[in-house]
């Protein structure tokens, strides 16, 4: 299973854009934008466990490819969407939030765009 592991973020690319256009406040985005954040993905065939630990917020989403889901945010508001598969990348649709999971290597690459504005971040497994 090709998503299992833990993968700590290495570098992220327009955190401040993104977070404002999916409306954090300053305060909120100036916290978490020297945060480091560490993911653990347990994968079982098509169904998924992802634990997103950042600072003292953790933020768990399980699904299953194919099926109808409530994932959490992360802006913390839960809303209900079918996460797909298309080779080695994850694709699923949040309120307007386009998010690409995939594995390259020892690496974990998410990218996601709303409006315009692409957030990029890359994790490696540890």
């Amino acid at each position: 299973m090709a998503f299992n592991g833990k993968f700590e973020l290495e570098t992220h690319e327009n955190f401040e854009p993104f977070m404002k256009a999916i409306g954090l406040t300053d305060e909120l985005i100036q916290k978490g934008k020297d945060i480091k954040s560490v993911s653990e993905i347990v994968q079982d065939g098509n169904s998924f466990k992802v634990t997103v630990t950042t600072g003292n917020k953790v933020l768990v989403n399980e699904f299953t490819v194919g099926q109808e889901a409530e994932l959490e945010t992360i802006t913390g508001e839960k809303v209900k969407t079918v996460v797909t598969m298309e080779g080695n990348k994850l694709k699923v649709s949040l309120k307007g939030i386009e998010s690409v999971t995939e594995i390259s290597g020892d690496k974990i690459i998410n990218t996601m765009t709303v409006g315009g504005i692409v957030y990029k971040r890359i994790s490696k497994r540890v």
